[in-house]
Order: C-alpha cells, then structure tokens, then sequence
C-alpha cells in the first residue's frame, strides 16, 4: 500500500515539473520577445500621447572627428561605354565572385582593360559622387569599356549599355 502512495505521489511530482518547465518556458520566451514599453507622461506635455523618453542619447564619443574630405577633382574625363555584370558564371570565369586582382567582388567594383589596377573613377550622371575601383578585367575585345559589378541580375540587365562621362581621379 505505501509503495502505491509512493508510485502515485512520484508520478504527480513528475507531471507537476513537465507543467512547470512548460510554463518556466512561456514565460522565458514572453518576456523577451515581447516589446518593453514604458509609458510616462506629465502634465506639461500637452497633447503628447504615448510613451515618451525619459533621456535623449547623446554620443559616447566627444573627441575630435575625422576631417571633411574636399570631393577630389577629376584628372581626365571621357565618354565611353558603360555596361554592367554581376556574379554569373555565364558573364564571368569559373571563379564568379573573385575579381581579376584576387578580390572580392562588392558594390564599387569596376572592370575596365584599359585603366590600371586601383585606379578610381566616378560617373557623375548615373551614380552622382560614388566613387569606384578597378579591380576587375573584361574580356579583351572591350578595350574602351568599364563594366560596372552589381548584386542583382534583373538590375544589370535593366543598366543595359550607355555612353556616359566617366571622371578619372
């Protein structure tokens, strides 16, 4: 008989624990997924309606900053084709992603066979002050042509081909 009582109180105990841990775990979850908000108001706010802050952030950081760097002037400007490629084994050699020079490719990244390696142009109609780099070699028929890297394929096809100025800094 006591050995009843002992099964039985040793099965309720662990039913008790498995609704516990359950609910350990709702609870866990409610509050960190849950947003904080607080609400504070007082009367001399007027018409302000929900939560406000309590303090403003202020920078961490009150040291000098980096100096305004003045937009570098062109050293020679040209028309020429301009074109634009993306990651595509089809567009590119067997290693899509890695450029002519061993880099990565990424969002400022031109080929061009006729500038050399590092050098930095802009195309002022298109893209405004964005500055780019040639890191990259097209194929060698395209002697006079700068082929612009981008990420989506639908946006490389849309650029098409233009001739536009480019500016060589």
């Amino acid at each position: 008989m006591l050995n009843k009582i002992q099964q039985i109180i040793i099965e309720k105990s662990k039913e008790i624990l498995k609704h516990n841990k359950i609910l350990f775990l709702v609870i866990v979850l409610s509050l960190f997924t849950m947003p904080n908000v607080s609400i504070s108001a007082t009367a001399d706010q007027g018409d302000i309606q929900g939560p406000v802050p309590q303090y403003s952030l202020s920078s961490y950081y009150n040291g000098p900053t980096l100096p305004n760097i003045p937009i570098r002037s062109p050293r020679r400007t040209m028309t020429i084709a301009v074109t634009a490629y993306n990651s595509e084994e089809a567009q590119t050699d067997d290693t899509p992603f890695i450029t002519a020079f061993g880099t990565r490719v990424r969002d400022g990244i031109v080929a061009a066979n006729f500038l050399p390696k590092g050098a930095i142009i802009r195309i002022p109609e298109v893209f405004g002050e964005k500055e780019f780099i040639v890191e990259d070699r097209m194929n060698k028929k395209y002697h006079y042509r700068i082929d612009i890297w981008m990420e989506d394929k639908q946006e490389a096809i849309n650029f098409g081909i233009k001739f536009l100025k480019i500016e060589i800094l």
